[in-house]
C-alpha cells in the first residue's frame, strides 16, 4: 500500500506541468497518462471484459435501440465496432412511451467461444444475446425470462460446469442468485438472496484465488460506493469490504463497473461518474490485490478505503495505440448508419433511408406533437467539455405542418429547425414542447449548429446560410439529466398534422476539445 501511494504522488508530482498544458482535458494525453474521465460521454453501467489482448465494454443505454459494443487495445482508447439489437418487439416501443426504459445495466462474457451479453429491461425481463465475433452479427434477443421488476444480471459458469444468474430488484436490493442452464438460455429456480445492502445493484460475479468475488455498488447512482463481498461458497456467507468511495476528491458516487487484468498481471476498475449535463461518464482505476482483497484507486486519506485517480499513468500494455475516441461525425455516404447512431424508442425503417439520395439521410415525418414524441429520433452521445455539432438541412420537400432539424437534449428535448405552414418556410425554436417562429426562410438549405459547453451546462444554438457566418438564436438553456440518460445530439422530423413531408440531411459534423 506505500509504494502504491508514493506512486501516486510520484505521477502527479512529474506530470502537473504537462497535464495543465494538455489540449485535451479528459482521457488518453499521448505522453504515457490518462486524465479521467477515459470515456467523457454517457457511458453508463459500463461492464468490460478481456479476451486476449483486446477489451471489449457494453453499457446501459435505456429508450435508446441498440446498446453499442466498443472494444480497446488498452482500456483508455475506444472504439464502437457493432451494435447488439435493432429494436425491441414489446408493446410501447412504436409508439414513444417507454422513456427510462429499455437496457439497464448490461453484462459482457465470454465463455465456451462466444461473447455473450445479458440485460435487464424494467417491464419485459431478462435478455439475453451471443455472438462469436464481437463486430457481430448478434444473435436475436432470447427472453430468458419475461417479469417485470429486475435489474443488473450477470451470469457466472464455475469450473464445475455450473452455470448460475445474479441480479438486483428494481429499486435497487437484494442481490438474487439463481441457477442457470449451461446454455445460458433458462433459469433453473426462483433465487435464492444471498445479500442484502443500501442500494445494492450492478452485481457482477468473479472468481480468483479459489474465492468467489461478488462487485457491487451501493449507495445510489450519484452519491454511492463500491463494495467487495467474497466468500469460499457462491452462496455464501459472504465478507464486505468498502474498497472504492468519493473520500476528499471531486468524483462523486464512483461506483458500478468492471474488474479487469491485463495479459501483463495488472488490474484494473472502470466505474462511472454522474455529471451534469453529460450524464454517467467512465473511469479507469488502478488495482491492487492485498490479502486476497483488491484495493482501487488510491487511499489518500489512510482510512483502508480506496479514493479515485485523476491523472494515472496507463495501462501496461506491449503494444502502441493511437489516440481516438468513439465516432461522431459522419457524412451519410455509406449503405449503412454510423454505429454511434442510436434511434429513440424503435426506428420506422419505412421511413428513413441512406439510398433514396446518396450522400444525405433522409428522414420522412411520421405523425406526433412535439419533439419528445417525434418517431426515428436519430440521436448520439454528446462527448467532451465543449462540443459543436453542425448539420446541412435541405428542407425543400418539407410538407404543411412538418418540423424538422438539430436538437440537443437531456430530459427536455430542444431544437433548431424549420417548419413548414400554409405553404411557407419558418425557421423555428422549439424548447420542451413551446414552439416559437423565429423568421420566414427563402431558399432550400440551411446549416443548423448546437454548441455546448458542458462544464457550464450551457446550450446555445445557432444557423446559417451560408457554413460561415453563424448567428446565434434564441437564449442559451441548460440541460437537465433524466430518464436515466444523459446529454445527447441529434436529428428529427416530425409532422403535427399527420404523414408527409421529408428532410435531407447532410454531412453530420461534430468536433469536441
Amino acid at each position: 500500500m506505500r509504494f502504491f501511494f508514493l506512486a501516486f504522488l510520484f505521477v502527479l508530482l512529474f506530470l502537473s506541468e504537462k497535464v495543465q498544458g494538455q489540449a485535451v482535458s479528459w482521457g488518453d494525453q499521448g505522453n504515457g497518462t490518462y486524465i479521467n474521465p477515459i470515456l467523457n460521454a454517457d457511458y453508463s453501467d459500463p461492464d468490460v471484459i478481456r479476451v486476449g489482448d483486446k477489451y471489449y465494454m457494453v453499457c446501459s443505454d435505456f429508450h435508446y435501440i441498440g446498446m453499442p459494443v466498443l472494444e480497446s487495445d488498452d482500456m483508455v482508447n475506444w472504439r464502437i465496432i457493432s451494435q447488439v439489437y435493432n429494436r425491441f418487439d414489446f408493446p410501447g416501443w412504436d409508439n414513444n412511451e417507454n422513456y427510462g426504459g429499455g437496457s439497464w445495466a448490461p453484462a459482457i462474457r465470454f465463455h465456451d467461444g462466444k461473447f455473450w451479453i445479458y440485460f435487464c429491461t424494467p417491464r419485459e425481463g431478462l435478455m439475453m444475446s451471443t455472438a462469436t465475433d464481437p463486430h457481430g452479427p448478434w444473435t436475436p434477443l432470447h427472453c430468458v425470462k419475461n417479469i417485470g421488476g429486475w435489474e443488473d444480471p450477470c451470469p457466472f459458469w464455475d469450473e464445475d460446469g455450473q452455470a448460475y444468474m445474479g441480479r438486483s430488484q428494481l429499486g435497487a436490493g437484494p442481490i438474487y442468485l439463481h441457477r442457470m442452464t449451461p446454455d445460458g438460455k433458462t433459469l433453473l429456480d426462483d433465487g435464492k438472496i444471498i445479500y442484502t445492502g443500501p442500494v445494492a445493484e450492478g452485481t457482477k460475479f468473479y472468481k480468483r484465488h479459489g474465492y468467489y468475488y461478488l462487485s457491487i455498488p451501493e449507495g445510489g447512482v450519484g452519491e454511492g460506493w463500491q463494495t467487495i463481498l467474497r466468500s469460499k461458497n457462491i452462496y455464501g456467507p459472504y465478507e464486505k469490504k468498502v474498497v472504492l468511495e468519493q473520500g476528499n476528491t471531486t468524483v462523486n458516487g464512483p461506483h458500478q463497473g468492471a474488474l479487469v487484468d491485463t495479459p501483463e498481471g495488472e488490474w484494473w476498475f472502470f466505474h462511472f461518474q454522474l455529471t451534469e449535463p453529460l450524464g454517467r461518464v467512465v473511469h479507469l482505476q488502478p488495482v491492487c490485490w492485498m490479502e486476497n482483497w483488491p484495493v482501487i484507486g488510491v487511499d489518500m486519506d489512510m482510512n483502508g478505503i480506496g479514493e479515485p485517480v485523476k491523472v494515472w499513468t496507463k495501462p501496461g500494455v506491449s503494444k502502441s495505440v493511437l489516440v481516438s475516441h468513439p465516432q461522431t461525425t459522419d457524412d451519410f455516404n455509406s449503405y449503412t448508419l454510423g454505429l454511434q447512431w442510436q434511434f429513440n424508442h424503435n426506428p420506422v425503417n419505412t421511413h428513413w433511408s441512406l439510398n433514396e439520395r446518396r450522400g444525405w439521410l433522409a428522414l420522412k415525418a411520421l405523425k406526433a406533437a412535439t419533439l419528445r414524441e417525434s418517431r426515428n429520433m436519430l440521436t448520439q452521445k454528446c462527448m467532451g467539455y465543449l462540443s459543436t455539432a453542425t448539420v446541412l438541412l435541405d428542407f425543400s420537400a418539407l410538407a404543411d405542418g412538418q418540423r424538422g432539424g438539430l436538437f440537443c437534449t437531456g430530459s427536455l428535448y430542444n431544437g433548431i429547425g424549420i417548419s413548414r405552414e400554409e405553404g411557407k418556410n419558418y425557421l423555428y425554436l422549439e424548447k420542451n414542447g413551446d414552439v416559437q417562429q423565429v423568421k420566414m426562410v427563402s431558399g432550400k438549405k440551411i446549416y443548423l449548429r448546437v454548441m455546448l459547453d458542458a462544464k457550464k451546462n450551457r446550450c446555445q444554438l445557432f444557423y446559417s446560410f451560408d457554413n460561415r457566418n453563424f448567428i446565434l438564436c434564441g437564449d442559451a438553456y441548460s440541460l437537465k439529466f433524466g430518464d436515466w440518460k444523459g446529454a445527447r445530439v441529434g436529428l428529427y422530423s416530425y409532422n403535427t398534422l399527420g404523414i408527409g413531408g421529408k428532410c435531407y440531411f447532410d454531412w453530420f459534423n461534430y468536433d469536441f476539445n
